[in-house]
């Protein structure tokens, strides 16, 4: 009679660790007292195995080299040399670092040091012996199987030592079931974590991999069996009794990140990302690195890293002024700046709270610099000029900004006053002072804009471009990107907020794409522009990649918290609001751009004929708003842009701009 039982998979599984469980019970009762005495006594210890050692291979080559009948003669050699052999084992491991090593953590390396010490010891004994007035001199096969034997014999010691010391520290100061991982992955990565998570003190046990090369298919990696695929996984948790998994493959694209979730989405376990590629090739993969999926993780595109090798010598003791100090891109540009050295950091912010908080990472973070905090505004020029005086900067990175499209739809001359008048009032000083480099932060929403907060933002560019002719002494240039996940106002901070609240995520437009940066990827590009000699007067532009979908990022925060991304009441559209569009550029009509020195940064090039005067527009601008006219002003901005949505004309006439 056949019967079938319903997760036989799991009973298995479980008799398994009963029987698994009662073997490293035993197996700790053994080696508890032994841990302990070699533990206290490590270097004698030490040098007890590796007498043993030397003294039974050194015999055993001779008992292999007669087979077990060694002549009379040759016995008077053995019990000659054999002291001399195990004084040149012991000093050759001491002047080759065998005898200091951690068994625990033998890899590779002590065994080719292993491998060179006894050479160089039976290299020794074979010339000791050379001269030496013996009836039998030590046969050269007897040297020659030693060698290998003193090998073999040493390394098995260190393997039989790292396995009964990770067997024995898995158990002690666990009480219950040890946690059963799977892990997505059969690399160096995947390697590293299972050899980490088998010798360290983790409620876990690595019961196996999965991977979706079918070479390593039923092949074993320290022991640990290669399932199948990633496609398997469904069938694999069940047979097994998976309790997580862990996804160790950081060379993964995020694409296939995000088809590998999809598999683990399907299996109801929690599941873990290890990051960190760098990692994996210096060889620091540890299990404190696994962490919850981000949604960084599984962005459209694969995040740029700029290598800044040249910015020490760009920053190093020089006077650095950032505006909107307090603000994500603006703190992220502080922190790196202040990692390199400057001579002084003037930090600049209307917000008092922002900058505050902003002081104390910085107290940790880089006590040596000479810092100064500023509660400013950028459009109060007496303000602006005495920073300018007091510090005389040398490099200025204006962040400062309004920066919500839709809020700054109802507050146009606010968002004139900041953006435009505010950055002709920083750039010009900065030009009037004579600092070396100025670099804007623009956004891609300047291209074609249809917001009043793309049309500040790309008048602010013509500005800058206008004021290299005006002070040719300082080097004026724009830095143009995406969306920045994680900042202030933007949309993954919604979502969280959303989720945490259990309301549904609320997105334009099915059909919405942005760019994506990550802040660091922001602030890198920042300060790569500051470098480029051929940005001077023009606008660096990063290789975005590819636009996501905003739906699509709304359903990975969904998936990243566990929560129902394919259901409809997940998600709710509200349409587009005013100013919003559908797909954002990167060039505008009459654009182009020229590679530059670094591979994903290139250099836009406007059309000469769009460059009305910026600064002959501002002094219309200022005295219409003077003379309470600012449907002139209105009328002016869409004359420029033609794109530009219907504004709400709520402007505050009794304050001056």
């Amino acid at each position: 009679m056949n019967i079938r039982v319903r997760g036989g998979g799991e009973l298995n599984s479980a008799a398994n660790r009963n029987v698994g469980s009662r073997t490293a019970e035993g197996l700790q009762r053994v080696w508890a007292p032994a841990y302990a005495l070699a533990s206290r006594n490590r270097r004698l210890s030490t040098a007890f195995v590796y007498s043993v050692v030397a003294a039974a291979s050194y015999c055993g080559a001779y008992l292999l080299r007669f087979e077990f009948a060694v002549p009379p003669e040759h016995r008077a050699t053995l019990a000659l040399t054999l002291p001399v052999m195990i004084a040149l084992r012991l000093a050759s491991s001491y002047v080759f670092g065998i005898s200091s090593g951690r068994w625990r953590y033998v890899g590779t390396r002590d065994v080719l040091r292993l491998v060179v010490s006894t050479v160089a010891a039976t290299a020794v004994l074979f010339v000791v012996t050379w001269g030496v007035p013996v009836s039998a001199p030590v046969p050269r096969s007897v040297l020659i199987i030693d060698l290998f034997l003193f090998t073999w014999l040493t390394a098995g010691v260190w393997i039989s030592y790292r396995t009964g010391f990770e067997q024995f520290r898995a158990l002690n100061g666990h009480s219950g079931e040890l946690s059963r991982i799977l892990i997505v992955g059969a690399g160096e990565a995947g390697s590293m974590l299972a050899r980490e998570v088998t010798r360290s003190r983790f409620r876990r046990n690595a019961v196996g991999f999965v991977d979706d090369d079918p070479a390593k298919h039923h092949a074993k990696l320290h022991g640990l069996p290669v399932f199948g695929g990633v496609r398997d996984l469904q069938s694999i948790v069940t047979k097994h009794g998976i309790q997580e998994i862990v996804i160790a493959v950081p060379s993964a694209t995020p694409r296939e990140l995000r088809r590998i979730v999809e598999h683990c989405e399907a299996t109801d376990l929690t599941f873990k990302v290890l990051p960190g590629l760098t990692d994996v090739y210096e060889g620091k993969v540890n299990w404190g690195q696994v962490r919850p999926l981000r949604v960084e993780d599984l962005l459209g595109r694969d995040p740029i890293a700029l290598e800044l090798p040249e910015l020490i010598g760009d920053l190093k003791g020089r006077s650095v002024l950032i505006t909107g100090a307090a603000g994500s891109i603006g703190s992220e540009l502080t922190r790196q700046v202040a990692l390199h050295r400057p001579g002084t950091l003037v930090l600049l912010d209307q917000s008092e709270t922002g900058l505050f908080e902003l002081s104390e990472q910085l107290t940790d973070l880089s006590p040596d610099v000479d810092i100064h905090f500023v509660v400013a505004d950028i459009a109060d020029e007496v303000a602006v000029e005495d920073v300018f005086c007091r510090f005389k900067p040398d490099r200025v990175f204006h962040a400062a900004a309004y920066k919500h499209v839709t809020m700054m739809q109802t507050n146009v001359r606010q968002a004139l006053r900041n953006n435009v008048f505010g950055t002709m009032l920083v750039a010009a000083a900065a030009g009037r002072h004579r600092t070396e480099k100025f670099v804007f932060v623009s956004t891609d929403k300047a291209v074609s804009p249809t917001s009043i907060m793309g049309a500040t933002k790309r008048l602010a560019e013509m500005l800058i471009m206008e004021l290299q002719e005006t002070y040719p002494a300082t080097a004026f240039a724009a830095v143009r990107f995406g969306n920045v996940l994680g900042s202030n106002g933007s949309v993954i901070p919604i979502f969280r907020r959303q989720i945490e609240s259990g309301q549904p995520l609320t997105v334009t437009h099915p059909d919405a794409t942005r760019y994506f940066m990550m802040i660091p990827e922001a602030v890198q590009l920042v300060l790569q522009a500051s470098l480029l000699p051929q940005v001077r007067g023009q606008i660096a532009m990063l290789d975005m990649g590819e636009p996501v979908r905003i739906l699509d990022l709304a359903r990975n925060l969904l998936r990243i918290a566990g929560l129902p991304h394919k259901n409809g009441n997940s998600v709710v559209f509200t349409g587009l609001r005013s100013g919003e569009k559908l797909h954002e550029e990167l060039l505008a009509p009459g654009e182009r751009t020229l590679p530059t020195t670094i591979e994903k940064v290139r250099i836009v090039v406007s059309d000469p004929t769009e460059h009305n005067s910026v600064v002959r527009l501002l002094g219309e601008w200022e005295s219409a708003f003077r003379l309470g006219r600012p449907d002139d002003v209105l009328a002016s901005l869409k004359a420029l842009f033609p794109d530009l949505d219907g504004a709400e004309q709520q402007v505050e006439l009794h304050e001056a701009v």
